[in-house]
């Protein structure tokens, strides 16, 4: 659903040292908005934009707090479940 490419651009990356690791917080990203949705079926390049907006956004947070240890539980992310809730199937 993302590219390197757009990742990359969104974290302002300018390097491929991490390239791989950027590839599994892409994987990991699209697989966490795919749950988040309960969608049918995996995620691809046809997905709309605020659903790619979402997954950005989880990367660039994966990316900036990879090493972070936290003391408190995690709270929700607003603007994520704001971009993702027209596309949410409840079962």
């Amino acid at each position: 659903m993302l590219t390197l490419t757009e990742v990359k651009l969104h974290c302002r990356i300018d390097h491929s040292e991490e390239d791989a690791l950027l590839q599994s917080m892409i994987d990991a990203a699209t697989a966490s908005v795919g749950d988040y949705i309960n969608s049918p079926t995996p995620l691809d390049a046809t997905a709309p934009a605020p659903v790619k907006a979402a997954a950005l956004l989880l990367v660039g947070t994966l990316y900036t707090h990879r090493e972070e240890l936290i003391e408190r539980p995690l709270s929700k992310n607003p603007t994520f479940e704001r971009l993702l809730a027209p596309y949410r199937v409840y079962a």
